[in-house]
């Protein structure tokens, strides 16, 4: 048994070590929709990859699997991944301000839907995590949406908890909003 995703994440001291990059724990351990495969995930915002880079290898480069690597996309973000106290660790940094990142605004949407959803949406989710589905998708998929997922959360972002209530009865969870 692998220990909870805060301690894990305590042990590690990283969002002091690396609170100069403004960290931000998202994904599915703080949603409570985690599998045993689920990593924790770690944004971050800095305007020097390198040195984030840097920085991320002088503390953890002796972690198990420790590896980094750079997307080639206009932004540029960094990736640094490894093992500790029972979880893989994903730390992601970009140029963007964190409430600009898309990780963090898919975090965000999935947050208010599980809020919204009752149980019945988080074992629906639950589920189709368990059947291998990446967690955007299976919010997409429970919402019974076609397309891409990632881009169909992000066009949730802006609607009101009645307009999401909604996007939620008609998938089969909880009851139509009247207007």
């Amino acid at each position: 048994m692998r220990p909870d995703y805060e301690i894990a994440v305590h042990e590690l001291g990283i969002i002091d070590a690396l609170a100069v990059y403004d960290p931000h724990i998202a994904g599915t351990p703080p949603l409570d929709i985690h599998t045993e495969a689920s990593d924790i995930d770690i944004l971050f915002c800095t305007l020097d990859p390198n040195g984030f880079v840097a920085d991320v290898s002088q503390l953890y480069a002796h972690m198990s699997g420790f590896r980094t690597w750079q997307w080639t996309s206009k932004d540029r973000p960094v990736v640094a991944t490894f093992r500790a106290y029972g979880w893989e660790f994903e730390l992601f940094a970009s140029s963007l301000p964190i409430a600009q990142q898309h990780g963090w605004r898919h975090f965000q949407i999935e947050r208010r839907l599980l809020s919204l959803g009752g149980s019945g949406f988080k074992r629906t989710i639950q589920t189709l995590r368990q059947e291998g589905l990446k967690t955007e998708p299976a919010f997409w998929a429970a919402l019974k949406q076609e397309g891409d997922a990632y881009l169909g959360l992000l066009s949730l972002e802006h609607a009101t908890d009645n307009e999401l209530r909604a996007e939620l009865a008609s998938a089969g969870f909880g009851r139509t909003i009247s207007r």
